[in-house]
């Protein structure tokens, strides 16, 4: 084949790989977390070997994977994966691999962080006396919608949240909570995307 694409949880990818031979004609592109170009390498001797992380929005063309080849991949080798992931939204391409890792607990699982906060959302507005559906309604467009802004606006997001905050203002109020330095969402992200990074790197092993 022209390309062998990969795509198979990281714990199936010792079974999967003596399963499969290709030369150096063969771009091989892989979609798994931790699993190191070396691995493939060892796999595949010969052939240049392109590593993908994308996310889950790729299901609605909305995605945004990370690509970084091995030395036997070229140019052309990567124009044509990014060509091919393109298919399901946007790619960047990393310097060099020791970023997947990083990239994988922002990108690839931040979805699911996403989702979480949806959830943690409507159940504050079910606290404040909303019904259940409607505090869902409410939570999932305005994720929807603020995300949307952040893309096509493409301006800082601090701007962006500065936009929306009068001095003084409700949105302030809450803010204040959620930007503690100590118990609020900063700290709290830094030790969730530390805490999958390191699942990545001992997935790597």
């Amino acid at each position: 084949p022209a390309v062998l694409v990969i795509a198979v949880k990281p714990q199936m990818m010792a079974d999967v790989l003596p399963q499969l031979q290709v030369g150096g004609a063969t771009l091989v592109v892989s979609v798994a977390a931790g699993v190191t170009i070396a691995a493939y390498e060892a796999a595949f001797p010969a052939a240049p070997i392109v590593r993908t992380m994308p996310n889950t929005p790729a299901a609605i063309g909305q995605g945004i994977t990370a690509i970084v080849g091995n030395a036997r991949a070229g140019e052309a080798e990567l124009a044509l994966a990014q060509v091919l992931m393109s298919a399901v939204g946007r790619v960047v391409r990393l310097p060099a691999e020791d970023q997947m890792d990083a990239v994988t607990a922002l990108s690839g699982s931040g979805p699911a962080y996403v989702f979480h906060m949806i959830e943690a959302m409507a159940a504050a507005g079910e606290a404040e006396g909303l019904s259940p559906d409607l505090a869902l309604k409410l939570a999932r467009a305005t994720v929807a919608g603020a995300g949307a802004l952040a893309v096509t606006e493409d301006e800082d997001p601090a701007k962006l949240r500065e936009n929306v905050t009068s001095p003084g203002g409700t949105t302030a109020a809450g803010l204040r909570e959620l930007m503690d330095p100590e118990t609020g969402l900063p700290p709290l992200m830094r030790r969730t995307v530390s805490a999958a990074a390191e699942r990545g790197r001992e997935l790597g092993k």
